[in-house]
């Protein structure tokens, strides 16, 4: 298994997704460019769907979804047509609901998986989803800290450099 170099990653599906697009070196960096990439992604997100071509376009798709349903003028069109692409079966074992997805065509399950998912994330608590405060960062993140304020997608990346650029700011003759 390859380890996965993305610098943000344990995040929701759907944000998980969004993230594997990254920029700490000035450039976007992407780890959906081949199947290996898809493949690690999946092993990441506990998956267990097969990493090939088909899957690879979907997902892609599903990302660029769900990342115009987060741009500052929201579309949601696509996303729509990813959640189109397959169901919840609802159930009951012995006394316990169950839901199960149903998307006919596997290569869309991780995606429709996340896009799924950004709906819970819509539900529990919309303003926790983030982007960093880094105006050079594009990592999302759901912000779970107890007063709901946290800004960075990670103190060791961008909180730390905010926080150094300003101590720097504050000092320089």
């Amino acid at each position: 298994m390859t380890t996965d170099p993305r610098p943000l990653v344990g995040e929701p599906l759907a944000l998980d997704l969004l993230n594997t697009w990254w920029d700490t070196t000035g450039e976007l960096e992407d780890l959906l460019t081949d199947v290996a990439g898809l493949k690690i992604w999946l092993d990441s997100a506990g998956l267990r769907v097969p990493a090939d071509e088909a899957t690879l376009e979907a997902t892609r798709d599903a990302r660029a979804a769900l990342a115009a349903a987060r741009a500052a003028e929201p579309d949601l069109g696509p996303l729509n047509d990813v959640l189109a692409r397959g169901r919840l079966k609802l159930s009951v074992a012995g006394t316990q609901p169950r839901e199960s997805a149903e998307v006919p065509d596997t290569a869309w399950l991780p995606g429709w998986l996340a896009a799924r998912n950004y709906l819970e994330l819509l539900k529990q608590e919309p303003a926790r989803i983030r982007r960093c405060a880094n105006p050079q960062c594009v990592l999302h993140f759901f912000d779970i800290s107890k007063n709901g304020k946290r800004a960075w997608c990670s103190m060791a990346l961008c909180g730390n450099r905010a926080k150094a650029a300003r101590h720097y700011s504050r000092n320089r003759g």
